[in-house]
């Protein structure tokens, strides 16, 4: 696996980076494993979260330099390079000013005796992580983990080694000790064998449905706790009194973010019947008008997706499409030139018999359904085999939730484009995965929450 900078928007290669080798990883896991042990790690909380409020000021400090390294590494428009490096900043301080908090005991009515919950840290952890946020996704572990204590092993994706490395040398600058974090540039049998390891306690991943049922596999066959998020085909729900002005608006948007290859923007687009051809030929004028190009200049609307190899498999997905009936409403092709751009895309007449009513399409093409009344819409959202999120639009707020309640997934917005936020937990159902990233339930996944009972007799 090698491990690569090539610009998207030009396909030229940046720079190559030499792969970690078993002896790094011993030292990497000897250092978390010493941290662990020691009372950095159990004892108290304040050294860690200064740690956290130095990261942030210092994300601060450099977030033009980082936005744009982000950028040219993986092809983000650069309006939400920055807006990755705000909230990056954002999860560090709200941990740090929040962890406390979240970790104090927790006393229990019981008529045993005066009893109480504690949280303490459980070892070392070993994250695997994905190229489309690249510093979030590391961000969104760390953050909690270095408030509870414990080290973390980090395997990025191999299209942002530099990425990578500016987020271990940040958290370095920030005061973390050796062995806080590590970053590995490593292969899925290395990744297996820290897994099996018993000084590594828990892993976490965002990726694949294959990457996940690897890692799940490999914790559950050495009895680790896992968390696993990976992805989704969410539903994107216009109802027919929504505000279409704001549905089109946030449709559009969602779609085409990150060049739609973010797991939680809308993917299947569900239409009520009344509101549905009119729905369909604003959305589609506004698809096609997009702006298409170089994501460093602010009037782009559409840069290239990560890599060619993402650009020609998401052809392949929608010919596969095509192949079993669906109708090709607009674009469906690579963009011709040097970068991997593609077309914004539009399919319709998806059957349950076409392989892409299941898929996940990490790219900006959008699915449209057309549904007469609110069982069907639920009849249709839940017959996935994801469950990440999910959108509903309606001035009735009432009804909104109602559906928001009976769609099976693992958050819901109702009249805006799903999003994310520190203090709002992360994470789905079904293939999507299991278990909560950010907010008070995310800094828990991983630690000991250890029972005390002080017997009345005592």
């Amino acid at each position: 696996m090698a491990y690569q900078t090539i610009n998207p928007t030009t396909n030229e290669l940046v720079k190559t980076y030499p792969n970690h080798t078993d002896a790094d990883i011993e030292a990497a896991l000897a250092a978390a494993h010493k941290l662990y042990k020691s009372a950095w790690s159990k004892g108290p909380i304040q050294p860690r979260l200064q740690v956290l409020e130095r990261l942030a000021d210092l994300i601060d400090a450099r977030k033009e330099e980082l936005a744009k390294i982000v950028t040219q590494e993986m092809g983000k428009l650069i309006s939400d390079s920055r807006d990755e490096v705000w909230i990056i900043a954002e999860i560090a301080r709200f941990y740090a000013r929040n962890a406390e908090r979240f970790l104090a005991p927790v006393s229990i009515d019981s008529a045993l005796g005066d009893a109480w919950v504690e949280h303490h840290p459980i070892g070392v952890m070993l994250v695997v992580e994905p190229w489309n946020f690249p510093f979030y996704q590391l961000m969104r572990v760390f953050a909690p983990n270095l408030a509870a204590g414990n080290p973390v092993l980090a395997k990025h994706a191999s299209i942002v080694p530099h990425c990578a490395t500016v987020f271990e040398e940040l958290v370095r600058e920030a005061g973390a000790p050796e062995g806080a974090w590590a970053n590995l540039f490593i292969t899925s049998d290395q990744v297996a064998k820290i897994i099996a390891d018993d000084r590594v306690q828990g892993a976490a991943m965002t990726g694949s449905e294959g990457a996940g049922s690897a890692i799940a596999a490999q914790a559950g066959k050495h009895l680790k706790k896992s968390t696993l998020e990976m992805g989704g085909n969410d539903v994107f729900v216009v109802l027919d009194d929504a505000d279409l002005d704001k549905a089109i608006e946030a449709g559009v948007f969602s779609r085409l973010h990150i060049s739609g290859q973010e797991c939680i923007c809308a993917k299947r687009i569900v239409l009520h019947e009344k509101i549905a051809d009119t729905f369909l030929e604003r959305f589609t004028s506004a698809m096609a008008s997009v702006k298409i190009g170089d994501p460093m200049d602010e009037a782009t609307k559409l840069g290239p997706l990560s890599s060619a190899d993402a650009s020609v498999n998401l052809a392949k997905q929608v010919q596969r499409a095509l192949d079993a009936g669906a109708t090709l409403h607009l674009g469906g092709k690579p963009i011709a030139g040097s970068g991997n751009f593609f077309e914004p895309t539009i399919l319709t007449n998806v059957t349950r018999d076409n392989p892409a009513y299941f898929e996940e399409f990490f790219g900006p093409v959008a699915q449209i359904y057309v549904v007469q009344n609110d069982d069907e819409i639920v009849e249709l959202a839940n017959d996935s085999r994801f469950g990440l999120a999910g959108v509903v639009f309606s001035q009735d707020i009432e009804r909104a939730k109602s559906l928001a309640s009976r769609i099976e997934t693992g958050a819901i917005w109702i009249n805006t484009f799903a999003s994310t936020a520190p203090e709002l937990p992360f994470g789905g159902v079904k293939r999507s995965g299991y278990g909560r990233e950010l907010s008070e339930l995310g800094i828990k996944e991983f630690v000991n929450q250890k029972l005390v009972l002080v017997s009345k007799a005592a």
